[in-house]
């Protein structure tokens, strides 16, 4: 299971957000293709600062569905936002 959270650069977490499964198709991505969401990994926590956010939601975007579920594609999405609305925020995939 990987859990999303927002954290400012001191570590409090600001938002929590219900996270998604380990799956192979998250495993078999194409790092080439997505060098973003191929960075996950079910045992290991992975930090998007706000410019990398934005390269993030692009590959969200253009993801085969069923990759990552649709709620948490939009859980993603709402948590993107709110480390882009302020400074010093950033986006955690909080693996097991």
């Amino acid at each position: 299971m990987i859990d999303l959270q927002v954290r400012g650069d001191s570590g409090p977490v600001l938002a929590h957000a219900s996270g998604f499964e380990w799956t192979q198709d998250l495993i078999d991505l194409d790092g080439s293709v997505y060098p973003m969401l191929a960075g996950l990994c079910a045992y290991l926590d992975t930090v998007f600062n706000q410019r990398q956010v934005p390269m993030l939601l692009a590959e969200l975007e253009r993801l085969p569905s069923g990759v990552i579920p649709v709620a948490a594609a939009a859980e993603i999405r709402r948590l993107a936002a709110m480390v882009m609305e302020g400074q010093h925020r950033y986006l955690w995939f909080c693996g097991d």
